[in-house]
């Protein structure tokens, strides 16, 4: 397996902090690339518009080569009217690493190529895996089962190993990772990296309500509702949130068409209302700076490593 030397040489720990809507802005992802991980957010979470410039700007600046680099989340589906001014952006910045989402694009792949850059797509399945590669993509992020999100519902098992069979390169995995052990698993199974994000709502850096970090301390896999009605795509969320938000979880109403041109709005989206996580979040029991969780699952992860080779 093949890395590129940027997601090689410049990481303490093999692990992805995923791009997480609205939790997910600069505090968090330089802590986290400061921690030697890469720290990524959606380019929709700095609105408005004019505000991802200004993220952009900072990180640039905030930021070195002795720090691991970050990630900008670009949804491409058509409904995204951001997504031309937010490529142009990242372009022209720079960005090391872009991560796509819903729908390869050749267009996109080759303006992040420009100037160097990489191309991470996210898929729940083989054949979105093969098309994403022909279509040019650097890498895949494999988003199993459990994951939190837009999640898929295979087994990290079969994912990984249908992907290997043919692909030989820069390939991340996520669903339920939340522990050293995990990343280390994730190894095992043929990934290069771990794909993380719900245990990083639990940080003090992460820009969420202080109930929704307490409530992925106190919830488990059980807490969690895997359903498409909020956003037109099948994603995992919290229990609690969904009661909370007046509805009943099972019984929730028909899924509306997926439409990811409303998170640029002012109005209150499911994103705020009801929140989403993955199975893994057990294994969260506090809240705490991300350094110290990272250096956490890198004691574990290190651990895990030495239990396989003894």
């Amino acid at each position: 397996m093949t890395l590129p030397p940027l997601l090689r040489d410049r990481l303490s720990l093999p692990l992805i902090g995923s791009p997480m809507f609205i939790v997910s802005q600069p505090e968090l992802v330089m802590a986290q690339c400061r921690s030697g991980i890469v720290g990524a957010f959606p380019s929709l979470n700095a609105r408005p518009s004019g505000m991802f410039e200004a993220w952009l700007r900072q990180l640039g600046e905030a930021l070195t080569e002795k720090d691991a680099p970050f990630a900008v989340n670009l949804i491409v589906h058509r409904t995204n009217a951001r997504l031309e001014e937010d490529l142009k952006l990242c372009v022209q910045y720079r960005v090391p690493i872009v991560i796509t989402s819903l729908g390869a694009r050749e267009d996109v792949n080759r303006a992040i190529h420009s100037y160097g850059g990489i191309v991470l797509h996210d898929v729940i399945n083989n054949v979105f895996a093969r098309k994403a590669i022909e279509k040019g993509a650097d890498g895949l992020i494999a988003v199993a089962a459990g994951a939190g999100g837009h999640a898929g519902t295979l087994s990290p098992f079969a994912l990984i190993q249908e992907i290997r069979q043919w692909f030989d390169g820069p390939l991340a995995l996520s669903g339920a990772i939340a522990t050293g052990r995990a990343i280390a698993a994730a190894r095992m199974l043929g990934a290069d990296l771990g794909y993380m994000g719900s245990p990083f709502i639990a940080t003090t850096e992460a820009n969420a309500d202080a109930a929704y970090k307490q409530m992925i301390v106190d919830s488990g896999a059980a807490d969690i509702v895997y359903s498409d009605v909020f956003t037109g795509v099948h994603g995992n969320y919290l229990r609690p949130s969904i009661v909370a938000s007046g509805l009943d979880p099972d019984g929730l109403p028909k899924a509306k068409d997926m439409d990811f041109a409303s998170l640029t709005g002012g109005e209150k989206k499911a994103w705020r209302d009801v929140w989403g996580a993955g199975q893994g979040i057990g294994a969260i029991d506090q809240i705490q700076p991300a350094a110290d969780f990272i250096a956490q699952l890198k004691a574990e992860y290190q651990a895990a490593v030495d239990g396989f080779t003894a």
